[in-house]
């Protein structure tokens, strides 16, 4: 009896200081990415980079919206890629 593995894509576009930046497929409105730095794991919309759920450590979240804020054409391109029905 074989069973069916479906494999989610999980590509990390960026590494920040040891922040995981990921945009999952298969995903769910709003546009948003997941920032994981070691027990902590944010999902952080797109447009607004205001909080989705979870939470980062103050300095990482600065870390990464200082990023991100430049680069959300990158980051909501990718994740229209990886869910084209959204």
């Amino acid at each position: 009896m074989s069973k069916k593995i479906t494999k989610l894509l999980m590509p990390t576009v960026k590494i920040i200081d040891s922040i995981k930046i990921d945009i999952y497929s298969r995903e769910h409105p709003p546009p948003h990415f997941h920032a994981i730095y070691a027990e902590f794991e944010e999902l952080i919309i797109i447009e607004s980079l205001g909080t989705y759920a979870g939470r980062l450590p103050k300095n990482q979240r600065i870390k990464v919206t200082d990023w991100a804020k430049d680069k959300k054409g990158f980051l909501l391109e990718n994740f229209k890629r990886l869910n084209p029905g959204l």
